[in-house]
């Protein structure tokens, strides 16, 4: 199966005190499927996973693969500076996921595409019955290297790879990619401020945090964008990236994030450390901003 459309990066839902709150992520996989959103990427920068145990992470894999069905493609990231951690995360996903994702070790850095496709090869190789894909985010992980090489090396070394999930703003790359093999590889757009420039590309899949937030507007974006109104869907974009900077201003995109899923009804608790989530006060002040520019009625309900 390949899952198109959007897929968000999950958030780890928290108690008060911090601790997990598993118990939520029934709720909010029907919030996910109900906003038209296809596919979870639980695990992720998004889901804090370097504020996590390992023990966690396989908490939160655990707890998402109880809502497995066909409305939901599920990708669970296992990246870790240790390959044996990853390893291990790989093989606990391997019969509760539909796929599996790393990103480079962020540590020591890698600093060759051949020593990538080794690491991906080891994950890769413990789940060898589930998809395997690369997650490109260089500005995070260090790993600025060439995704197109990545691909002309690890196809012919790892059997069930399916794809990168993209989230770098080089576009010929990107292209590339989505073009190597007859677009035998499912490329993943993952840089939601740009959603609008991968459409002209033929994206069809994107990975993103708000998607969580905002995914009607970019099924309106993407709408426009097929019926040729160009100018109303570059308006649409431009209210997108607002959305990311008015929630960044209030403390960092990652904790307020988080904390503003709670005003759309799912409660996913507070952010860890060095994330913060603001007060009721600070949501309050957000939301007026948000109706202020327009976008109240794209909110995911």
């Amino acid at each position: 199966m390949e899952v198109n459309n959007l897929i968000a990066a999950t958030y780890a839902p928290m108690h008060i005190d911090g601790s997990l709150n598993v118990n939520i992520i029934k709720s909010y996989s029907e919030f996910l499927i109900k906003n038209k959103v296809e596919g979870v990427f639980m695990n992720g920068s998004t889901g804090d996973f370097v504020s996590l145990t390992t023990e966690e992470r396989k908490q939160i894999t655990l707890a998402w693969s109880k809502t497995k069905s066909s409305n939901l493609y599920l990708i669970d990231h296992v990246g870790d500076p240790s390959l044996k951690v990853a390893k291990d995360l790989a093989a606990h996903a391997s019969n509760k996921v539909d796929a599996i994702a790393v990103l480079a070790p962020f540590y020591f850095k890698l600093n060759s595409v051949q020593k990538l496709v080794e690491y991906c090869k080891e994950v890769a190789a413990s789940a060898p019955n589930l998809p395997f894909y690369y997650y490109h985010i260089p500005l995070l992980s260090g790993a600025n290297l060439n995704m197109l090489e990545f691909l002309k090396l690890a196809s012919n070394q790892i059997p069930n790879l399916k794809g990168i999930k993209f989230t770098n703003n080089n576009l010929i790359d990107y292209l590339q990619c989505k073009n190597f093999q007859g677009g035998k590889y499912n490329i993943l757009f993952g840089f939601d401020e740009i959603f609008i420039s991968s459409l002209s590309l033929g994206a069809t899949g994107w990975v993103g945090s708000t998607y969580n937030h905002i995914a009607p507007i970019y099924y309106k974006i993407k709408e426009l964008f097929e019926f040729g109104k160009i100018a109303e869907a570059s308006e649409l974009q431009s209210k997108a990236i607002r959305f990311v900077q008015i929630l960044d201003e209030k403390g960092g995109f990652n904790g307020v994030g988080k904390g503003f899923m709670k005003t759309l009804g799912v409660d996913c608790g507070p952010s860890r450390f060095p994330h913060s989530t603001p007060t009721k006060k600070v949501y309050e002040e957000i939301k007026y901003e948000l109706d202020q520019l327009g976008i109240l009625d794209y909110l995911s309900k």
